[in-house]
């Protein structure tokens, strides 16, 4: 059904003219319950990743799945101190960093990674074992969310200011160890790539584009080549760096919830209609602690509110968490699915 030579907004107008929208909630860890497994155990285990995916797509069929979010596996594949809970995502904790390991760093290659091997070996399964109606997606961290795992949050906004070198040369060298991750998720077959950047909605947009959005436009160079589609998506209020977000050339921008100041009726009066808007139902007071009516209700609400935006395709605001009520999820696809869209006269 999905060419890899049409972007995702054509696919969302070629939907919008059917008279119906896409569906596609960001939802990876409820996919471990499904199977009766762990977060652990499938960022680990590429066969049991798999499985929850496989297990999600039969369940919902969505119209795009990516693997389970995960922020941690290229700062852990050049060699950062990374936790695994058993249910939960990893984490990078806080861990001292001096600039002059940029000496060092550049010598390694992420390719030899066994975590990154096995989101790899994940993305080859899943073009293989997947029904081809469903685009299969990737997630790679974003540049400067990258680099404020690797030295710190608080450090990197800092540096911003204070060390702005130091950490141009930061930035440049993670937006080519995020470039060498996407070769490798396009040759496994990924269709999508989705850079994850929630760490730079506190930048300005000057800071948003020079630290996240020009590197993205670099990164992404590739997915252009290759016809594959790309996705920035950013958590929290990012009514700031819209344009930035744009002007990266990406084919969707995936955007966080009402609830934290993102009303999409209006993000769409300043996107290109090339660009497709994806978003935006809150993952937690909706998704998680809503209940079906409630998530019926949201959904239709915001299919109405877009009805006027061809280039709009139906998602939550971030990834699911693995407790989300499966009624909660059949009720998000069921409402989406059902929804007729009135054109404007």
């Amino acid at each position: 059904m999905y060419k890899q030579y049409k972007t995702l907004g054509q696919m969302a107008r070629r939907a919008y003219d059917e008279e119906r929208r896409l569906v596609a909630p960001l939802v990876g860890f409820p996919g471990v319950v499904l199977t009766g497994s762990s977060i652990k155990m499938a960022q680990q285990n590429y066969g049991e990743h798999f499985k929850a995916i496989k297990c999600l797509v039969e369940e919902y069929r969505p119209d795009l799945v990516f693997p389970l979010m995960d922020l941690a596996v290229e700062a852990n594949a050049l060699g950062r101190y990374t936790i695994f809970p058993k249910h939960d995502s990893a984490t990078v904790p806080k861990d001292p960093f001096d600039f002059r390991e940029l000496e060092r760093l550049p010598e390694v290659n992420i390719a030899f990674d066994a975590r990154v091997n096995s989101y790899v070996e994940t993305v080859k399964l899943m073009n293989l074992g997947l029904p081809r109606d469903v685009l299969r997606g990737a997630y790679v961290t974003g540049p400067y969310s990258l680099a404020g795992l690797i030295i710190g949050s608080d450090e990197a906004a800092i540096a911003t200011m204070l060390q702005p070198e130091e950490f141009t040369r930061l930035c440049e060298f993670v937006a080519e160890t995020i470039q060498e991750y996407v070769r490798l998720l396009i040759a496994a077959g990924a269709q999508v790539i989705c850079v994850l950047e929630p760490s730079a909605v506190m930048l300005g947009p000057a800071q948003f584009k020079q630290y996240s959005a020009d590197y993205v436009r670099h990164i992404l160079s590739s997915c252009k080549y290759s016809g594959i589609n790309t996705i920035y998506h950013t958590c929290g209020n990012t009514l700031h760096v819209i344009q930035a977000m744009v002007e990266s050339g990406v084919d969707g921008i995936s955007l966080d919830s009402e609830d934290v100041g993102v009303r999409l009726p209006e993000v769409a009066k300043r996107v290109p209609e090339h660009v497709a808007i994806i978003g935006n139902i809150n993952p937690a007071r909706t998704m998680l602690y809503g209940s079906s009516t409630e998530v019926e209700n949201k959904v239709n609400d915001l299919l109405d509110a877009m009805d006027p935006y061809p280039n709009f395709i139906l998602s939550t605001g971030c990834d699911l968490p693995q407790e989300t009520p499966p009624e909660n999820i059949h009720a998000f696809m069921q409402s989406g699915r059902a929804h007729r869209c009135r054109k404007p006269m």
